[in-house]
């Protein structure tokens, strides 16, 4: 008999992300190429939700949501790097629809 398999449950209001790998350079909105190596200080970064606690109130599996990636805890399964944090330290939540949203969209 193999090992067993476990479910992953998040608990209270904590949440796990994947984050979405960036591609080796970027490219400015005025065409300049940014090359990998160049490390943006306080750079807040997008990630899809994985995994919700039972006490999450605004975002569930599947919602893309905007975070600091240098202040949460690693975690890796299967291979794939997760992060784990708590709701309060997402700051924002990309929706196809809004009541009262930005009005930029991604």
């Amino acid at each position: 008999m193999g090992d067993p398999k476990f479910e992953i449950q998040m608990l209270h209001d904590r949440v796990m992300v994947k984050v979405e790998q960036e591609s080796e350079e970027r490219r400015s909105t005025a065409g300049i190429v940014i090359p990998a190596t160049v490390k943006m200080a306080n750079r807040l970064v997008w990630g899809e939700v994985c995994g919700a606690g039972a006490n999450v109130r605004a975002v569930k599996v599947g919602d893309k949501v905007l975070f600091n990636p240098e202040e949460q805890y690693e975690v890796e399964v299967h291979g794939q790097v997760y992060l784990v944090m708590r709701e309060r330290d997402l700051h924002a939540i990309a929706t196809p629809q809004t009541d009262n949203g930005t009005g930029l969209y991604l």
